[in-house]
């Protein structure tokens, strides 16, 4: 579900915004749009973006990382879309709601016994028990 304006995805991936324009603009990313035109970010283009950043930082360039991590394409299921319900859940999250899904996120591991990427680097946000 897309959840997360540019700014919010700014601050959980370090990464500026012409940075994410500049990854989206090679197809490495599709965040959805909304009516206005704003960006819109899922939890999986948000960890799609630390493992670019990842990449590099250990010295790959775009070339190298558009070969390890395919490209998305309009009929990729990786593409964040905004739909009439997402769009409705979305307005009903409060601040406290979206924290509590980010909790969420970083307690579940993707595989059992492993933390992902995005677990990793929100944690720098949550105080887990």
């Amino acid at each position: 579900m897309a959840l997360f304006p540019i700014g919010i995805v700014m601050k959980l991936t370090d990464l500026t915004a012409r940075q994410i324009r500049y990854y989206e603009q090679h197809e490495l990313i599709q965040p959805a749009r909304t009516a206005g035109n704003q960006r819109l970010f899922s939890f999986n283009d948000v960890e799609r973006l630390l493992e670019i950043k990842a990449l590099i930082e250990k010295g790959v360039n775009i070339a190298g990382i558009k070969q390890v991590m395919n490209p998305i394409g309009q009929s990729s299921e990786d593409v964040t879309i905004i739909n009439e319900q997402s769009e409705v859940k979305r307005k009903e999250l409060t601040d406290s709601q979206l924290h509590r899904i980010l909790k969420q996120q970083l307690i579940t591991a993707k595989r059992p016994g492993q933390v992902s990427l995005i677990q990793g680097e929100l944690s720098r946000f949550f105080k887990t028990k």
